[in-house]
């Protein structure tokens, strides 16, 4: 096996194939220092703790590990029932030398498993014995693949769980609900699952042979685990915060919900971890409790007496009373609420994320132990609009501490540098890409949002390697190079795995400072020099 470098907190290991790959993510089960596994088509990605492993010792000791020659154990069969009237039916077929009926009953025909999860919670890449089934990808994504399309990609079959970007091959569609919160477990195509097609020609709900999950909804159909108050309602007197104007962007966040990737599941959470643990400090919670996460500029109005401190981006504060009376607030210092005070964000004069922590913590209903809202997966609480109410919890137990001093946050112009590790796709990439990548600037676009970042250089980055990459996993901070050239900086609602080859990654000391990029700074990458 080969063992790369994917960031200075996570290794990708390359297998023979998929078997192979299987086989070694249940070997490394309960390995010292690793806090995560992401399996791929042909690797494993392992996210460890730095300060309980180094990346030398691990690397021998998944090495040195043995790998288990039984059967993967198998969890089950699934019956899905599929219209076969996808919009890519007969250019599939085309590419695979047979006719769109041959390609429809070798697909009913076919065994089929689940081999692992990615890309999105509830997406199950499922393979079988069928050699027809290695097809590429669009050579230009969609920007909206509806929910429930099922479709190829390399040897896999997989079934979006909701609407979402995608380059797979579209052959067809069903009505099984492939990701469902209340379900255990949440996603019907669980790794080790045994699959079988049905193709059926009116609209029909999803059958199974294990339990009884039919009456399950889509994750876009089911209400926002926000826990928000009828502004009318008896509780709502209780200690809350009403949005009053949102921003472009206001979501709950919080530390995120690691080690959920065996479902599909990102870690996610706050953009700006140093914004959030600076602002729970400030009001008394835990460092991880749940705060607001607010791109520009927003208007809250709280309810009942409190505490709350703003932290991260910077710009001008002010705390309006009932009576009408305005004074201005300093950045991350802790300030005193009554019921009726308005806090008001200004535009960010630095930065892009404010980060509003409340005493008590914003009281949410948690999804897989966690109240971060993940954008791209749709999970956690909705992005929060005009009227919503957010209940305050109690559990702070500290006390409130003095104001800490704001960074230096870039505005459009600035020129900040990152540091990164190269790899583990490097390779991938000619030695003038190389040069390229850390000796030219490249500018933040306005096409940039939560789960990456877009920037664009005078020159794209030209591959070495041509063809498609088996999905893989990647980490926060990987920089994933699209057909173009012009790199995409994943930030935390990043997809679990992808197709496109990862040059390098951010250093785990530039992720905070990545989150807090306005579109129009100027970033230079600096590789991190190791030892």
């Amino acid at each position: 096996m080969r063992i790369l470098t994917a960031s200075d907190h996570a290794l990708l290991v390359e297998a023979a194939d998929l078997d192979e790959a299987m086989r070694l993510n249940l070997a490394w089960e309960g390995v010292h220092g690793v806090v995560e596994r992401i399996p791929g088509a042909r690797t494993v990605l392992v996210r460890f703790d730095p300060l309980a492993v180094s990346a030398a010792d691990l690397a021998h000791a998944l090495a040195a590990t043995e790998i288990d020659t039984a059967h993967l154990p198998a969890t089950g069969e699934i019956t899905v029932p599929v219209r076969y009237d996808g919009e890519d039916l007969d250019e599939a077929a085309s590419l695979l030398g047979v006719s769109a009926a041959e390609l429809v009953n070798r697909h009913l025909a076919a065994d089929w498993k689940v081999a692992f999860s990615g890309f999105a919670p509830g997406f199950g890449y499922v393979v079988s014995s069928d050699p027809l089934f290695d097809v590429p990808r669009r050579s230009s994504p969609r920007t909206r693949v509806p929910a429930g399309s099922v479709a190829l990609a390399g040897q896999f079959t997989g079934v979006y769980p909701r609407e979402s970007p995608g380059g797979w091959q579209l052959i067809g569609r069903t009505d099984a609900v492939m990701w469902d919160i209340d379900r255990e477990p949440p996603a019907l195509l669980s790794p080790g699952t045994t699959v079988r097609f049905e193709q059926v020609r009116a609209q029909v709900v999803m059958s199974e042979n294990a339990d009884d999950r039919a009456d399950a909804r889509p994750v876009a159909e089911r209400p926002a685990s926000a826990d928000a108050l009828d502004p009318g309602s008896p509780t709502s007197a209780s200690v809350s915060v009403e949005i009053v104007r949102p921003s472009l962007q206001l979501l709950v966040q919080d530390a995120g919900r690691p080690g959920f990737a065996a479902l599909g599941v990102s870690a996610s959470g706050v953009a700006d971890r140093r914004a959030m643990r600076e602002a729970n400090r400030a009001v008394g919670n835990a460092t991880g409790a749940a705060v607001l996460e607010s791109v520009g500029g927003a208007v809250l109005r709280f309810r009942g007496p409190g505490v709350a401190a703003v932290a991260g981006a910077v710009g001008t504060l002010e705390l309006t009373d009932a009576e009408g009376v305005t004074r201005r607030l300093a950045h991350g210092a802790p300030f005193a609420t009554v019921d009726g005070d308005e806090l008001t964000l200004g535009h960010p004069t630095s930065g892009l994320r404010y980060v509003i922590a409340v005493r008590g913590g914003v009281a949410v209903e948690p999804a897989l132990d966690s109240r971060a809202s993940d954008t791209l997966a749709g999970l956690g609480p909705a992005p929060l609009a005009a009227g919503d109410v957010l209940r305050v919890g109690d559990s702070a137990q500290h006390p409130v501490e003095p104001d800490a001093l704001p960074r230096a946050l870039p505005v459009p112009g600035d020129l900040v540098d990152l540091e990164i590790t190269l790899g583990p796709r490097d390779d991938w990439f000619t030695a003038a890409a190389l040069a390229t990548l850390t000796g030219q600037e490249w500018t933040v676009t306005p096409r940039s949002d939560r789960v990456g970042i877009r920037i664009e250089g005078a020159v794209p980055l030209e591959r070495s390697v041509s063809g498609e990459l088996p999905s893989e996993g990647a980490v926060t901070g990987a920089i994933q190079v699209p057909p173009d050239g012009q790199p995409v900086l994943f930030l935390p609602d990043h997809p679990l795995t992808g197709g496109y080859p990862i040059i390098g990654a951010l250093t785990d000391r530039s992720l905070d400072l990545a989150g807090q990029l306005p579109p129009g700074v100027r970033v230079r990458f600096t590789v991190k020099e190791t030892s």
